[in-house]
């Protein structure tokens, strides 16, 4: 795979950082002058922003040469072939230098205190528990001061997502940093041909036995933009269909309550159908009776996306 890389370090900067913030993009040079301004405006300095370019085509790779040239911050820039935001992702991990990993999507701020924030409640954490936590949560806002979804139940709350999902008190967008050392160990898996898997998927494998520190401070402001992945996910999950179909047979394993297993099984079974699995198969595969059961049913709601489909094209 292409790679290439632009590096600004100061002289005395060291090679271990706090904090990696990490933005993917892809032809979005008109929305990243986003997180650079905000993070050019942070009160905490110890972090390097890591940008993974997925083959954009629009002028980024000048754009970021210059920020670079400028000096106001620790860029390093890497560009890869097109290969979907997952794999973007994935070679961010591993090229981060940061103990804390932080995802800044290239159209989204932060506020000037996020990571002193991020990195005072981390500190707070006892050292002999830290290994106990995946890392940090909070709350976002919107480009009006507005608070995205509801509040922690609690503040500081150091809490298992899973127990969070279960009482239904994690609803709306929400933000955070990771370990780093735990996002190495769980890389995002890569299909040929496929260009998106669900980024719930790697969530959801770090919050196995591990506690994050939740709270109430809205430290990213959030643009739901509309040529981003969230306006057209239906269609990218269904171009992807080994990915999205591996997500939903692993949520149907977690304990989330009856409805959400049905609801991950159904998918499951319906994104198997689009990749052309039969029932035996998806027995096969180490789902036993319940996955054959749930292609069967998903099959006939993947027989209606294509209906869906078709009836788009004849409208276009």
């Amino acid at each position: 795979m292409l790679a290439q890389r632009w590096n600004w370090r100061a002289p005395s900067r060291p090679e271990r950082v706090r904090f990696t913030v990490f933005t993917p993009t892809f032809n979005r040079a008109h929305t990243l002058i986003r997180p650079y301004e905000s993070l050019c405006a942070q009160q905490f300095r110890d972090f390097e922003w890591l940008i993974v370019d997925d083959g954009s085509s629009d002028g980024t790779r000048e754009l970021v040469a210059g920020w670079i040239a400028a000096g106001q911050l620790t860029i390093r820039y890497l560009l890869q072939e097109n290969g979907g935001k997952h794999r973007a992702f994935n070679h961010g991990v591993r090229e981060a230098r940061g103990e804390l990993f932080v995802p800044l999507d290239s159209d989204d701020w932060c506020t000037p205190d996020a990571l002193a924030r991020f990195d005072a409640h981390w500190s707070a954490i006892p050292p002999a528990r830290r290994d106990t936590f995946s890392g940090i949560g909070c709350l976002c806002q919107d480009e009006a001061g507005k608070i995205v979804g509801e509040p922690f139940p609690a503040s500081p709350l150091d809490a298992s997502l899973f127990a969070l999902l279960r009482a239904k008190q994690l609803v709306g967008e929400k933000w955070g940093c990771h370990r780093t050392a735990l996002l190495k160990a769980e890389p995002f898996p890569e299909f040929p041909g496929e260009k998106f898997v669900p980024e719930a998927l790697v969530w959801n494998r770090l919050a196995r036995g591990r506690l994050m520190r939740f709270v109430n401070e809205a430290l990213r402001i959030y643009a739901d933009s509309s040529d981003g992945l969230t306006a057209s996910l239906f269609r990218i999950r269904c171009a992807s269909p080994r990915g999205t179909r591996l997500y939903y047979r692993e949520a149907a394993s977690l304990s989330l309550g009856a409805r959400a297993r049905v609801m991950a099984w159904l998918n499951y079974g319906r994104f198997a159908a689009h990749a052309g699995l039969s029932p035996l198969a998806c027995w096969r595969e180490g789902g036993g009776f319940a996955s054959a059961l749930a292609r069967v049913a998903g099959g006939a709601i993947a027989w209606r996306d294509r209906s869906a489909a078709r009836r788009r094209l004849r409208d276009d």
